[in-house]
Parts: structure tokens; C-alpha cells; sequence
């Protein structure tokens, strides 16, 4: 297995785990997952000189994201990391410098062995072993990008502000996505 230049796979699975507090299966899976994808993109340094240049989708809310957040340096926050989750273990690294993406997705059970052994060695499994990749297209939005706002409007239900083109638009009406579709994770109990 190619060593990347931040550090051999044993060093990230530390880091990773330093970071998540604990070292389980999402963090050593999701640091061979990381490795993968960040080589197939081209970025050897992705907390330092290549950090402008990434960006991350992830698909679990799992330690795995905890991996890929601690050893890219991508985060919601500095909206370098989006979160889909939809339960799969999977992320999409994106140079954004070449737009250049792979998405990296866990073949099978990877907790036990083929025959319900022992977990496998991620440190020495060949990779078409653990893991589909392909080369993705991903079309980014100027308000997916890192960096300020680029627009607010008020939901005309709620009133609450509604950022970067997330609004819903129902005739002339704007609203935010919980107001469109009268449902959400929350429900106001006054």
C-alpha cells in the first residue's frame, strides 16, 4: 500500500482516533477510506498547502466521518464537509482546484471477516478488497462553497433566515424546507 505523504496508515489511524476518543472499526476503515480517496484526487497535504483545494461528502453520521473530519481537516462549519447521511458507509473527496472527485464506498460487512472471523487487517487489505471507487461528477453550486453567504431571505412562514439558496420557492412565496413541507426533525410544542 502507497504511504501518503501525511503519514503511514498507522500514524492516521492514531490521529483519527485521538480525535474520535476511541480507536473502532469506523475510524480504521474510515482512514483507509480517506487514504484512498485523497490519492486518486491528488492531494498529498490536506491540512496544509492543499486545504483550499478540498472538499469532502460523507454519508454516515458514524466515526467513520469522525476519521475522514480528523485527517482532512474538512468540517461542516467551514463547509468543506456536507453531510448526506444516508446510512451508507461512503464519502466523495473532490479536488476542487481540478474538479477531480472519487467516490469511495465499504464493500460488503467489513466488521467481520469473509467467513464471520476476526476483522480484517485494514492496514494490508488490498483496497479493491475493502472498497468500490469511482470517479464522480459532482456539480458544486456557488453556494455550496467555502466562505461567506451569498444570499439570506426570511421564510415568509416563520420568519426564520434561510441561507445560500436553501430556501424553497412556492409561487412568489419563500420558505425554508421544514415550512414547504410542514414536517421536520422538531416540532414546536407551545
Amino acid at each position: 500500500m502507497q504511504t501518503p505523504s501525511f503519514g503511514t496508515y498507522e500514524e492516521l489511524v492514531e490521529q483519527a482516533g485521538q480525535f474520535h476518543g476511541d480507536i473502532c472499526h469506523g475510524i480504521k476503515i474510515g482512514t483507509r477510506m480517506t487514504m484512498a480517496g485523497l490519492r486518486r484526487i491528488g492531494i498529498t497535504d490536506p491540512k496544509g498547502a492543499d486545504r483550499k483545494k478540498l472538499m469532502v461528502f460523507v454519508e454516515i453520521d458514524r466515526c467513520t466521518t469522525d476519521a475522514i473530519m480528523a485527517l482532512t481537516g474538512c468540517r461542516p462549519g467551514k463547509r468543506t464537509m456536507k453531510i448526506r447521511d444516508y446510512g451508507k458507509m461512503a464519502a466523495t473527496f473532490i479536488n476542487l482546484e481540478t474538479n477531480t472527485a472519487f467516490r469511495v464506498v465499504v464493500k460488503g460487512n467489513r466488521k467481520q471477516g469473509e467467513n464471520g472471523g476476526e476483522e480484517p487487517d485494514f492496514a494490508t487489505l488490498p483496497e479493491e478488497e475493502l472498497f468500490t471507487i469511482n470517479e464522480v461528477a459532482v456539480p458544486l453550486r456557488p453556494e455550496d462553497m467555502p466562505g461567506k453567504p451569498l444570499s439570506r431571505v426570511p421564510c415568509a412562514r416563520c420568519g426564520e433566515t434561510v441561507m445560500d439558496g436553501r430556501e424553497v420557492r412556492d409561487g412568489e412565496r419563500v420558505l425554508c424546507v421544514p415550512c414547504s413541507a410542514a414536517v421536520d426533525y422538531y416540532r414546536i410544542t407551545d
